[in-house]
């Protein structure tokens, strides 16, 4: 787990991929942040998934994580992703908007109904034949929003073992989203963090590293 930023308020964490937020049979995120940084408290204020590589906030006091979670729940916080799918979706880029409904065994699935809508930005780029990059700037917060959105394109995310047909999923050696950027103001001071991903065969290829690199400043592209 690599530290990518740290203040008096909050640290900033590129998560790998595969580890769970929460302890389970082994120390979850939280736990290993406070003996990686010998730090007493750190409060989470986001979720990433478990295959979801990339950016993560940890606050260190109360008042800095009660301010992020309402941050986060007014949508004052601007979140980037990158995916990579193989399969060849119904649009190149636009919005994803669709009330998510609950499926089978802790999935979702995107309706076109739009009472309480998970809403997605995005824009793509091929990578090589049966190979699209995705970068995708989500408005709301939903459980599962970006791998249910890119699903309801015909794109689920490679090795994504829940939304991806699971021989194919398990043919990848990881999930490919990736908590990408983050754009956000705190106590009055601007800022602005880009982690691309260092893990996964796809992520790491030449193609997607020049991709990723025409994407190093994500809020000029919506």
């Amino acid at each position: 787990m690599k530290l990518i930023f740290q203040n008096a308020d909050f640290i900033l964490l590129d998560k790998p991929a595969g580890l769970s937020f929460h302890s389970e049979q082994t120390p979850g995120l939280v736990v290993l942040a406070q003996q990686q940084l010998g730090l007493s408290e750190l409060y989470p204020v986001h979720r990433l998934d478990k295959m979801t590589s990339g950016l993560l906030i940890l606050a260190k006091n109360l008042v800095a994580a009660q301010t992020f979670q309402l941050m986060f729940e007014q949508r004052q916080t601007e979140k980037y992703y990158l995916a990579i799918s193989t399969h060849k979706p119904k649009k190149k880029q636009g919005w994803i908007k669709g009330d998510m409904l609950p499926s089978r065994r802790g999935s979702y699935r995107l309706t076109s109904t739009l009472d309480n809508p998970a809403i997605s930005q995005f824009i793509s780029a091929s990578l090589a034949p049966n190979e699209r990059a995705f970068l995708i700037k989500p408005h709301t917060g939903k459980t599962h929003q970006i791998r249910v959105a890119l699903k309801s394109l015909g794109a689920p995310i490679a090795g994504d073992q829940r939304y991806q047909a699971l021989a194919e999923a398990e043919q990848e050696e990881r999930g490919y989203l990736h908590a990408y950027a983050l754009r956000f103001s705190l106590f009055g001071e601007n800022f602005a963090f880009v982690c691309p991903p260092s893990e996964g065969e796809r992520f790491v290829s030449e193609t997607f590293r020049v991709q990723c690199a025409a994407w190093n400043e994500p809020w000029n592209l919506f």
